[in-house]
C-alpha cells in the first residue's frame, strides 16, 4: 500500500466530532445538511466504533489519542479524587503518551486543536491549543500562539458562553465552531503538519444544553459541515479519518439514585442542611443561579434559614418534589441562590459511609476503606468480601418495570488493566444499554424521571478515505484502535502496551516496547470556569 505524500497539507487529517453517531447523523445526511461529511462517510470506508466504559468525554479521548485503556492512561472521568477532595482533571493526568508525542519522536510534527484533557500542553514537534477541561486561557505549544491567532484572524474561545451572544444560543455555537476551524486552518499554514487533529465539542453539548432541539442540533453539525469543508478545500489533506468518542441518543427508561439505594441498604450516611463534605459544594454550583465562589463564602440570612430547615428534615429534595407536583419546581429553582440549595439538600457524608457515587460518569461505586480513605469504614480485610456482597446486590436489581437495572456489574479490574487500575472505582456499574441512567444526588427515591433526558451510547463511528487507506471492513472497530491505526498509517511502530490493534483499513505493521512515559507530577485545574462548564453540562 503506497501512501504518497502530499505537498498542500497534512498527510493525515483527523476530525473528531464529540457524540458522534449515526443515529444522529444519518437524519441530517438525509436532509441535505450535512454533504461534506457525507462525502467523507460514503467515499472511504465507514463504521461504527465502540467506545470504552466509561463512554463520557474526559476519559474516552484520553483513550482515543493513546490507545490504551484507563487502567494505563490513568483519567477515569472529569474528575480525580484524593480522599475526599477532587479537582478537574487535565493533562498532567494522563500518565500515557499521546500519539502525537509519539509522531513527534519519529520525525512527524502535528497539529492539535480543542482536544478535551490536553491542558497544560506540553512540548513536542508541533503546535496545540487545548480543549474541555483547560481555562479560557489555556497554556498552549508554543505559549505564545494563541496570542498570535488572535491578534491574526480574531477572538478565539473554547467554551460557547465566554463569547457575547446569550448562552445555549445557536448564534453563540455557531460562532465557537467557526472559531475552532479558523484557528485550525491558521496553524496548518504556519506550521505544514504531517498529523493534524482537530475536535468539535459542541457536537455534544447542545445535546446536554439542548436536548431534543432538532433545529440547534442541524445548526451546530451545519456549522461543523462548513469548517471541514473549507478545511479540505485549501489544504486538501492526502487522507482524513472522522472518529467520536462515543455516540448520543434518548434515555428511554428511569434514572437510578445510586446513593439512595446505598443509603437504604446501610452503606451510605447523609447530613442535611448543608454539612456535607465541604469540598464536593463546588460540584453542586450552578451557573444557571446566582452564587459565590465555594471556598469564599459566607452563609447569608436565606442560606442559614433554609439550613435549619433541613436539620428539622424540611429539605430542598422535598420541597423539590411538592413543587414539581404543582409544576413550579424550575421557575422557582432558577430564582433561589445555589448556596440556598445546598443548605437545604441532603449531601452524603463521605468519612461516614461504607460505600458511596462520587461522580455519576466515572459509574462505578467507590469504597470508604481504612488507611487507604482519610476516614475509612472498611477493614482492609473485609474489602472482597464487602464489595463482592455489593456487586451482588446490584447485579439482582431491576427497574419499575422488572427490567435489568444494569448491563453489567463487577470489580474494577474487570473492565481495567494497568498501573492505574486503583485510581478508578472499586465497582463498575455499567447502565442497561445506557437506556437507564446513574445519577449520584440523594432525592429520596430510588427510581424517577431523568432529569437529562439525553445519554452518551456505547456506538460512535469511524471512517476512513483517502489516500494510504484500503477499502477494507472495519468491523468490531474500538476506540483503542485509533491511535494504533495512526501509527501504522505513518509506518511508526505501535506501542505494545496499547490496548488497540491498526484497522485493516492500514497495514498491520509492527510493535515495540517504549520507554516509560513520564509526564511530571499532576498540577491542579481548580477554575471556576471549568468547573461552572461541567456542572452545567450535567458532568457534575
Amino acid at each position: 500500500m503506497d501512501r504518497p505524500a502530499t505537498d498542500e497539507g497534512p498527510e493525515l487529517l483527523l476530525v473528531g466530532l464529540d457524540a458522534g453517531c449515526f443515529s444522529v447523523i444519518d437524519p441530517l445526511v438525509e436532509a441535505g445538511s450535512v454533504p461534506t461529511l457525507d462525502r467523507l462517510l460514503s467515499a472511504g470506508v465507514s463504521a461504527s466504533l465502540e467506545s470504552q466504559i466509561p463512554p463520557w468525554t474526559a476519559s474516552a479521548w484520553p483513550s482515543l489519542f493513546t490507545g490504551m485503556n484507563p487502567g494505563k492512561h490513568g483519567v477515569f472521568d472529569f474528575l480525580a479524587f484524593e480522599g475526599y477532595d477532587w479537582d478537574v482533571v487535565n493533562a498532567t493526568h494522563v500518565r500515557a503518551r499521546p500519539v502525537w508525542e509519539l509522531l513527534s519522536d519519529h520525525g512527524y510534527t502535528s497539529v492539535v486543536v480543542n482536544v478535551p484533557v490536553t491542558h497544560p500542553a506540553r512540548e513536542f514537534d508541533g503546535a496545540l491549543i487545548p480543549g474541555l477541561t483547560a481555562p479560557e486561557d489555556p497554556t498552549t505549544h508554543p505559549e505564545s500562539i494563541l496570542e498570535e491567532i488572535e491578534r491574526e484572524i480574531g477572538s478565539y474561545r473554547i467554551y460557547p458562553q465566554s463569547g457575547p451572544e446569550p448562552d445555549r444560543s445557536i448564534e453563540g455555537y455557531r460562532r465557537t465552531v467557526e472559531c475552532r476551524g479558523a484557528a485550525f486552518r491558521y496553524l496548518l499554514e504556519e506550521f505544514d503538519p504531517d498529523f493534524a487533529f482537530v475536535q468539535f465539542q459542541v457536537t455534544d453539548s447542545v445535546f446536554h444544553e439542548r436536548p431534543g432541539d432538532e433545529d440547534a442540533v442541524r445548526a451546530v453539525y451545519e456549522a461543523v459541515d462548513r469548517e471541514v469543508e473549507r478545511t479540505l478545500d485549501e489544504f486538501a489533506p492526502g487522507a482524513v479519518m472522522l472518529v467520536s468518542d462515543h455516540g448520543i441518543g434518548p434515555v428511554t427508561d428511569v434514572e437510578f439514585r445510586v446513593n439512595d439505594y446505598l443509603r437504604d441498604t446501610g452503606y451510605l450516611r447523609a447530613k442535611r442542611g448543608g454539612d456535607g463534605m465541604p469540598t464536593w459544594s463546588r460540584a453542586f454550583e450552578n451557573d444557571l443561579l446566582s452564587g459565590e465562589d465555594a471556598g469564599e463564602h459566607q452563609p447569608g440570612p436565606l442560606e442559614r434559614a433554609v439550613s435549619i430547615a433541613a436539620r428539622f428534615g424540611i429539605t430542598t429534595q422535598r420541597v423539590a418534589n411538592a413543587l414539581d407536583y404543582v409544576g413550579l419546581a424550575e421557575p422557582i429553582g432558577r430564582r433561589l441562590p445555589s448556596d440556598a440549595i445546598r443548605a437545604g439538600s441532603e449531601q452524603v457524608d463521605f468519612p461516614a459511609s461504607k460505600a458511596y457515587v462520587r461522580s455519576k460518569s466515572e459509574l462505578g461505586i467507590r469504597l470508604n476503606v481504612e488507611r487507604r480513605e482519610p476516614n475509612g469504614t472498611v477493614p482492609p480485610d473485609r474489602y472482597e468480601s464487602v464489595r463482592s456482597r455489593l456487586v451482588d446486590e446490584l447485579e439482582s436489581l431491576t427497574t419499575p418495570a422488572g427490567d435489568p437495572v444494569f448491563e453489567s456489574v463487577g470489580p474494577r479490574e474487570q473492565f481495567f488493566s494497568g498501573p492505574h487500575v486503583e485510581s478508578g472505582p472499586d465497582v463498575v456499574t455499567v447502565p442497561r444499554a445506557f437506556d437507564t441512567a446513574i445519577v449520584a444526588r440523594l432525592t429520596g427515591d430510588l427510581f424517577g424521571e431523568p432529569i437529562e433526558p439525553w445519554n452518551h451510547k456505547r456506538d460512535g463511528l469511524i471512517a476512513a478515505v483517502g489516500d494510504g487507506f484500503d477499502e477494507a471492513p472495519m468491523d468490531d472497530a474500538h476506540l483503542f484502535d485509533v491511535a494504533p491505526t495512526i501509527c501504522a498509517f505513518f509506518d511508526v511502530p505501535v506501542d505494545e502496551e496499547m490496548d488497540g490493534a491498526p484497522l485493516p483499513v492500514v497495514d498491520r505493521g509492527t510493535t515495540r516496547a517504549y520507554p516509560a512515559y513520564d509526564p511530571g507530577p499532576t498540577t491542579t485545574t481548580d477554575d471556576r470556569l471549568v468547573e461552572d462548564r461541567l456542572s452545567d453540562l450535567g458532568y457534575l
